[in-house]
């Protein structure tokens, strides 16, 4: 069931809470061992949580509009009295006294957390492995990668282990991994979540966001997450009029006419490194979807420079976040982290000042882009899914990428123009993996974009070949465990 139907049943009383808790902790116990997606599970106390939201139905009590529904949430995402390590042995044993933010707003509104979904060490990188959990595998295949780093998250939603995850996103770390998953993982405006957790406050480039099944459930779960916070300076508001905590604004999707809708398609955004399989299947779903629209026209945002200026600010906020680790205990970082500071101590102001001019630049090319086109489209990562073992693609159809992290170009030109995006599963690639359409909407069209997706989506539903793939559950539950592979617990 969609978590939106959950939710009205629970209310109605045609399901109770104790029982959807037990099923879902039933699929973890059966599918999870095969794919490693919860890492860290909460069974007494979501239970006695979830007793807890019966009794309010019995008592007839005003209920939230998460009311009673399991949530897996981001192991970089703090959580009261729950382990939350980040993916580092640095905080192997870290349980926070409080949860932040985004965590706070789902307890809130009655969402129970019922664990920690995996992620790569500190949320860097798109391949879902750590030295504390090991690695996630690939609903569809799970010798295969999950991407991240929200792929804990995502690989629990397609498997329905919970109806709703939380995830995160600066160069796709919602979208790639709802791409390989088969879900829908949504990157919102920036500043209309807010976060209370982001070192370089000013910077739009990461933001929380949510993950989900389905378009409408995505959208249900950002009515909950969107806020307005003093503590955030992108969550700025005129003080006393609420613009971003309206959940009418934002669930259920608002209808959108797909037919009065001028569609931009780019496959690469003219700069990433998209292999050829992937722009073939891009290509027959533009085909697919162009009929819906008042028109169609490949084009694309002039992203001159979007790679160096993403590698700079990008290193900033590591060297904000890691600095002082690297100083004193670089043996207790991984690879990656290491790699990612010192090349931020490899740059210098004049850097820093030409990557921020850069993307300005990029954030005006959209604007005068979409003064042109209503919607624009592009396959939400640039390759199918590639082994765990690999750490990232070192070369796509043969060429070399320029940096581990090089792949989620497509992800990241959008990152930078700071327009809401989303993934949404649209069948399958010639591999038999889930492919995933970026959707990008133009500034602050949060609303738009979601009308649109869940158009899409409405679009084909019945298509066996375009509708969302659905993973192979019996053959999960018959794998072997995913912490038997070699290599599991390496960080790369």
């Amino acid at each position: 069931m969609t978590a939106s139907a959950l939710r009205d049943a629970i209310a109605s009383k045609a399901v109770s809470p104790v029982e959807l808790m037990d099923a879902c902790l039933a699929r973890i116990a059966a599918v999870n061992p095969a794919v490693n997606a919860i890492v860290a599970l909460d069974a007494e106390r979501a239970r006695a949580a979830a007793r807890a939201a019966e009794a309010a139905v019995m008592r007839g009590d005003a209920l939230g509009a998460l009311h009673g529904l399991p949530v897996g949430i981001k192991d970089t995402q703090d959580t009261a009295g729950l382990v939350t390590t980040y993916g580092s042995p640095l905080f192997a044993d870290h349980v926070p006294a409080a949860d932040e933010a985004c965590v706070a707003r789902l307890r809130a509104a009655g969402a129970i957390v019922i664990g920690k979904t995996n992620t790569p060490e500190f949320a860097a990188g798109a391949n879902t492995r750590n030295i504390v959990y090991g690695a996630t595998g690939n609903p569809f295949d799970p010798s295969r990668s999950a991407a991240g780093s929200s792929g804990g998250s995502a690989v629990a939603l397609a498997c329905g282990m919970v109806p709703l995850a939380s995830g995160s996103d600066t160069g796709g770390s919602l979208r790639n991994p709802a791409a390989y998953a088969g879900i829908v993982g949504m990157r919102p405006s920036p500043g209309l979540v807010a976060s209370d957790k982001r070192g370089l406050g000013w910077s739009a480039l990461p933001t929380d966001g949510p993950m989900a099944r389905d378009v409408a459930d995505t959208a249900l779960m950002l009515s909950v997450l969107a806020s307005d916070a003093a503590d955030d300076p992108l969550a700025y508001t005129l003080p006393g009029e609420a613009v971003r905590a309206s959940p009418g604004r934002w669930s259920p999707p608002r209808p959108v006419a797909l037919a009065g809708l001028r569609l931009a398609a780019t496959e690469d955004f003219g700069f990433a490194p998209t292999e050829s399989h992937i722009r073939r299947v891009f290509r027959s779903r533009v085909a697919a979807v162009s009929p819906l629209f008042a028109r169609t026209e490949m084009a694309t945002p002039d992203c001159s420079g979007a790679d160096d200026c993403f590698a700079v600010l990008r290193a900033s906020h590591f060297l904000a976040q890691h600095g002082p680790a690297y100083r004193d205990r670089p043996g207790l970082l991984g690879a990656n982290i290491r790699a990612n500071v010192e090349e931020g101590l490899g740059y210098d102001l004049q850097d820093y000042a030409r990557a921020a001019a850069a993307q300005t630049r990029i954030y005006r090319a959209f604007q005068s882009f979409f003064r042109h086109h209503d919607v624009l489209v592009s396959p939400a990562v640039t390759l199918s899914p590639r082994p765990w073992t690999e750490m990232y693609p070192t070369a796509i159809d043969g060429v070399p990428t320029r940096s581990y992290f090089h792949w989620l170009a497509l992800a990241y030109a959008v990152t930078l123009a700071g327009h809401p995006a989303l993934s949404l599963p649209l069948g399958t690639d010639e591999a038999g993996l889930p492919f995933g359409l970026q959707i990008v909407g133009p500034r602050g069209g949060d609303a738009l974009l979601l009308g649109v997706a869940a158009a899409l989506e409405a679009a084909f539903a019945g298509d066996p070949a375009l509708g969302r793939p659905r993973p192979d559950l019996g053959r999960l539950a018959a794998a072997p465990p995913l912490a038997a592979a070699p290599g599991f617990r390496d960080p790369g």
